[in-house]
């Protein structure tokens, strides 16, 4: 399958922008483990360079497959556990790309009890870079590095560069292995793991055009205004991802904010039994995620909000610019690790008919 071939042409005649193997590998998720075999499934075409709209490959399998486990998919011995694997860098816009996805079959799932968050212990990552400079990469590492030590010194990024189109296998003429697309592209996935076994990721990719807004450059040359337009350096953007990544840790939730529909998706189908779940504040995409899984499967979530105060630190903690920081705060300074929500509910208990039951 090679979801980078097709195109949706909109009603003005122009083409709308092709999305990434991570995009398709997001809605694959929730149904892959109820086939009749075990899914092996290859896409060719964008694996990063998208991650303001679409997932990475790299951010799947730091932040889903974790959760694949808590439901007990792939646990068992019959079958190995799901796996990403990216044979091929593909940035944005260019792609050429290939990632392998394997997902083994279940009967069921199990029910979660994730309410308990520990605290963080290690920080892993991955700078990607593509067709630029080798040190790049490794100047997002170092600055990633910077903003996490000051908080703990278990940290630590790898780089994964490329530079050419790969190479082909010796004696034959199959496609060629490892590469990257035609694409220059940087990008960093960070993941944060707790002594409870929880694992929050954030990923961001380098903005390569900057709005109007963000340019400083202006030159004149021959009486014409020349804009320059500014490309975001690798130490911003090392500090960006390292800045996101706590702020899904001060938003005080077991998963990160974009895989709460995800998991509450999942919670629906699990055994006649009750799943709990603490997730951070609600995003517009999870409230409205809550009301289809009313109207399509009959579920209705209890939602309890448990507030606290913990230590004192800046940031809102909401992810988004210029919202109001009060709410995060109360009277004395010290940070609410409030916004916190306890999500229950009492599952389906779907089945996969496709598997003979013994």
């Amino acid at each position: 399958h090679e979801p980078n071939r097709e195109s949706i042409s909109n009603d003005d005649g122009g083409t709308i922008a092709k999305r990434s193997a991570g995009w398709y590998l997001e809605g694959i998720f929730p149904l892959a483990p109820f086939g009749k075999e075990p899914l092996h499934l290859t896409l060719h075409g964008i694996t990063d360079g998208t991650s303001d709209t679409d997932p990475s490959p790299d951010y799947l399998s730091s932040s889903f497959l974790p959760l694949y486990v808590k439901f007990g998919i792939g646990t068992n011995d019959d079958y190995p556990p799901a796996s990403i694997t990216v044979i091929k860098r593909g940035a944005a816009p260019g792609g050429g790309g290939t990632v392998r996805f394997y997902c083994p079959i279940v009967k069921e799932i199990g029910s979660i009890d994730l309410v308990e968050f520990g605290k963080v212990k290690r920080v892993r990552g991955t700078a990607v870079s593509c067709r630029i400079p080798p040190s790049s990469a490794a100047r997002v590492a170092h600055s990633c590095k910077g903003v996490m030590h000051r908080l703990l010194p278990d940290v630590w990024i790898h780089t994964d560069v490329h530079t050419s189109s790969g190479k082909k296998r010796q004696g034959t003429d199959q496609q060629q292995i490892g590469g990257c697309g035609p694409s220059p592209g940087l990008s960093v996935i960070l993941t944060a793991t707790t002594t409870e076994g929880i694992c929050l990721s954030a990923e961001c990719s380098m903005k390569k055009n900057k709005s109007n807004s963000d340019i400083a450059n202006t030159a004149y040359a021959n009486k014409q205004i020349i804009e320059r337009k500014k490309i975001e350096l690798p130490e911003e953007l090392g500090q960006r991802s390292a800045t996101l990544l706590l702020q899904e840790i001060l938003r005080g939730g077991c998963i990160d904010t974009h895989a709460q529909s995800f998991a509450l998706l999942m919670m629906c189908l699990t055994p006649e039994d009750v799943s709990r779940i603490r997730l951070g504040p609600l995003s517009r995409y999870t409230v409205v995620t809550l009301r289809l899984l009313k109207e399509a499967f009959g579920v209705e979530f209890k939602l309890k909000m448990e507030e606290g105060e913990r230590g004192s630190g800046g940031g809102d903690g909401s992810g988004s610019e210029g919202e109001d920081e009060e709410e995060f705060y109360g009277e004395n300074g010290k940070r609410r690790v409030g916004g916190t929500v306890v999500c229950s509910c009492l599952g389906i208990g779907y089945r996969n008919m496709a598997r003979a039951s013994t």
